[in-house]
């Protein structure tokens, strides 16, 4: 008996590649669930601004296919157009969600400090801590220099961040020092707009400069303080892919 003829490997191939992209395509749609799902439990008001920005996308399509005589053409073009707009609402609502899931936790600070882009190193773990009232400071390294993010009430934090940049300014003086509150007090600024808020800094070093910095502060080394009971520091983050819908 003859034995049938192996199944060409173009073939295999072909099939591995189309399974690849239907089981990411499902695994995408299942991410988009998920973030509408925990966008509209902390923001019910969600799927009317999704719904509103849509249709009023639609309404000014159909009005210019109105005034060029091409109103069904012109809808079927806006029709793309509304999924991205309604998308694009999910997407800053979804981000506004995330930070209110961190707002209040410890180590809150270092997981919107590291919501930053390329081009700067942030600290996993606090820099500086308190055991006892879990006040902590969180670093970052890039080209504007050293910024150190404190999470805990204005009156405290000051004190400790303060502290640490003492220990900067002592090692690196000439290298500038942002000292950023965290938080919904005064003269806080808010989760959220923590990382927009370092990404706007003035640079003042080149990417050599920045990356000498950061070996010198990891160099310094020390002794950790202890986690605090509750979050952990090192393990809270904003998902990212929820701020960008996706």
């Amino acid at each position: 008996m003859s034995t049938p003829a192996p199944e060409p490997r173009k073939r295999r191939f072909g099939r591995k590649r189309t399974e690849a992209a239907a089981k990411s395509k499902t695994g995408r749609v299942a991410q988009m669930r998920q973030v509408f799902a925990m966008t509209r439990r902390a923001d019910p008001s969600v799927v009317w601004w999704m719904l509103l920005v849509a249709a009023g996308v639609l309404v000014v399509a159909l009005g210019i296919g109105l005034l060029t005589g091409h109103p069904v053409y012109a809808t079927v073009l806006g029709l793309p157009m509304a999924v991205l707009g309604a998308m694009f609402v999910l997407a800053r609502k979804a981000e506004r969600a995330a930070y209110l899931q961190i707002e209040g936790e410890p180590g809150a600070a270092g997981a919107a400090l590291r919501a930053l882009r390329k081009g700067w190193a942030v600290e996993e773990a606090p820099v500086a801590l308190d055991p006892r009232t879990q006040d902590a400071v969180f670093r970052a390294v890039g080209r504007p220099g050293v910024v150190l993010v404190g999470d805990g009430p204005p009156h405290r934090i000051a004190k400790l961040l303060e502290t640490e940049r003492r220990k900067v300014v002592r090692v690196l003086p000439t290298v500038p020092v942002h000292l950023i509150q965290a938080g919904s007090g005064d003269e806080q600024v808010p989760l959220r707009r923590v990382a927009p808020k370092v990404m706007k800094l003035k640079p003042t070093m080149t990417k050599q400069e920045a990356a000498e910095v950061t070996k010198r502060l990891k160099a310094l080394g020390g002794m950790r303080p202890p986690i605090p009971r509750g979050i952990d520091p090192t393990k809270a983050r904003v998902d990212r892919k929820a701020m960008r819908g996706r």
